[in-house]
């Protein structure tokens, strides 16, 4: 008799397609840490005291000043909005909510570009300003620059407080409603009720959001740059494109993952024993408070600020400087090339991504070890960790391997050697997708498989299929909607690269995120509006698919 839960009958094709899973992925993940080391220690022993004297301390400074500051406007907006929709019920609550997740959509360093543009001395704001004041010269009218640590900070926590807005809104709505009564009973007032009862329950949600954020930050090259900030990200590019210092560009690259692995760290800590408030059975949703007619207005405005400030403002001017663009002098002739490139190496990228990811999430239920399975889950995370900075410098080295053993071999069999496949081509550039994005796909894929009914593996043995027959037959084709939505994320997050590509690509080769950074870089920002927009509106995407899954629930009021 076979029972729910019984192990899936394995077989040594599995075994053998798992392992050659297991080592891909564990190549390709921890090879490039372990060329970054190698290559940090290549470099003269001259090289560590002028990085300390002139590089670091100030690439240091800035890059803990703007996470310490990203990390506080993310927190204050992404948990403000989230206990507003949350808690309140005010007229255009639904709108907003949705609204909320739209700076998902926009890179930072499409942010930055269109506020450089629009902010300009010469750009609309200030020329608007002079003209209503009677002012004739820019430097007669004092405006605070947009090229700082400040403004950094502010740009880039408009833009990236989803990340703390989405769990800890999905946490607020999954407590149970009788901690909030319970309250309420007790005579707490809305403040003090968030400030004692929900923000202690929502450290978790608060905590990995943050930590999101925060790594989103530093992996920033186009945003701060742009701003003028030396961050230790803006650092590695500059030591290794500038100044022809891979050495150094790698000391510097391990100083950052040491960031990284404290801000990890950080996060699991301070998540560490804290779970959620539920109840024995489905908890009920939290009643929302109604606002007056006057409250409700002041509450729909405050929570528009940031959907204005990461989102509407700069995709508005997008949208009217390429439309300018395109009837002024027409569709830039390089467009449909960088298209083209953006969407080969994307492509390419996300069907290795999705395939690969597949079979990582279902190797607890082919592996006959079963710890394997999550530990080989967690090791194809780790890639969206690393930074794309230090991604492309790390896989320098074992690029350069692949291509000399492909060399070695084609001459011992053919006589000839190949062309390289690594470095300088485009296998660079997939390969570098691959890491950093493998866990998007490892992540969606996952959760399909958790929802399917654990009796088919069981139901699949009785009529004489084999592991690999019934995930290729059975739980593939269930879970596909799953499986594509993991696609769709990754190619978008491909193209929307932009460290790894800018370092990476292969010569005379632009994508759309490149060809904005030269146009940033040399100040001709018309020239690159339709390249910004075109990358905004992929980027609506994923934006959509969260849409689409968070339909609204019934509130437990009655109020909708």
């Amino acid at each position: 008799m076979i029972v729910a839960g019984t192990p899936p009958l394995r077989s040594r094709a599995a075994a053998l397609l798992l392992g050659l899973a297991a080592l891909a992925v564990a190549a390709l993940v921890l090879s490039p840490v372990a060329s970054l080391a190698y290559a940090a220690l290549q470099g003269t022993g001259e090289l560590w005291p002028h990085l300390w004297a002139y590089v670091l301390p100030q690439a240091l400074w800035q890059t803990g000043a703007l996470l310490l500051g990203v990390g506080f406007v993310v927190t204050v907006v992404g948990t403000g909005a989230a206990w507003l929709v949350a808690a309140y019920e005010f007229p255009g609550r639904r709108l907003l909510e949705i609204g909320l997740l739209l700076p998902l959509a926009v890179p930072t360093y499409i942010v930055a570009y269109a506020y450089l543009d629009l902010l300009h001395p010469l750009g609309p704001v200030q020329s608007t300003l002079r003209d209503l004041l009677g002012l004739t010269r820019p430097r007669d009218l004092a405006f605070p620059e947009i090229r700082s640590l400040p403004g950094c900070i502010l740009l880039l926590g408009f833009v990236l407080y989803p990340y703390v807005y989405l769990p800890t809104r999905a946490l607020f709505r999954m407590q149970a409603a009788n901690l909030m009564e319970a309250a309420r009973t007790l005579g707490g007032r809305p403040a003090t009720t968030f400030r004692r009862v929900a923000l202690p329950l929502a450290r978790p949600a608060i905590a990995l959001g943050t930590s999101l954020a925060l790594m989103e930050a530093l992996n920033d090259i186009g945003a701060a740059e742009f701003l003028g900030v030396r961050t230790l990200t803006v650092q590695v590019y500059a030591t290794w494109i500038n100044r022809s210092d891979l050495a150094g560009a790698a000391q510097i690259a391990l100083v950052m993952l040491a960031l990284v692995m404290v801000l990890v760290a950080a996060e699991r800590r301070a998540r560490r024993g804290r779970g959620f408030a539920t109840a024995a059975q489905r908890p009920r949703r939290m009643a929302r408070l109604p606002l007056s007619r006057g409250a409700g207005l002041a509450a729909l405005a405050l929570g528009f600020l940031p959907v204005a400030c990461g989102f509407l403002i700069p995709a508005g001017f997008l949208g009217h400087s390429a439309a300018a663009r395109i009837l002024r002098s027409g569709i830039p002739e390089r467009l449909p090339a960088e298209i083209a490139s953006t969407v080969l190496y994307a492509g390419i990228a996300t069907l290795i991504a999705a395939a690969l990811g597949f079979l990582v999430a279902a190797s607890p239920r082919l592996l006959a070890r079963k710890a394997w399975g999550p530990g080989l889950i967690r090791v194809a995370g780790l890639g969206y960790a690393l930074p794309g900075t230090i991604l492309a410098i790390g896989l320098l080295g074992p690029l350069a391997l692949a291509d000399d053993a492909l060399a070695d071999a084609g001459r011992a069999l053919f006589g000839v050697a190949p062309a390289l496949v690594g470095l300088g081509t485009g296998g660079a550039l997939v390969t570098a997708y691959l890491v950093r994005f493998l866990g998007i796909a490892v992540g969606t894929s996952e959760a399909g498989l958790a929802r399917l009914p654990g009796t088919l593996p069981d139901a699949s043995r009785l009529l004489g299929r084999g592991p690999l027959a019934t995930l290729g037959r059975i739980q593939l084709p269930l879970a596909w909607p799953a499986l594509l939505s993991g696609a769709l994320l990754v190619f978008v997050d491909c193209a929307k690269e932009l460290p790894a590509t800018l370092l990476l690509r292969p010569l005379n080769v632009e994508t759309l995120a490149t060809h904005l950074y030269g146009e940033a870089a040399r100040g001709t920002y018309e020239d690159g509006t339709v390249a910004a927009l075109l990358i905004v509106l992929v980027g609506l995407i994923p934006v959509a698919l969260l849409l689409r899954v968070d339909t609204p629930e019934p509130a437990a009021n009655g109020a909708a």
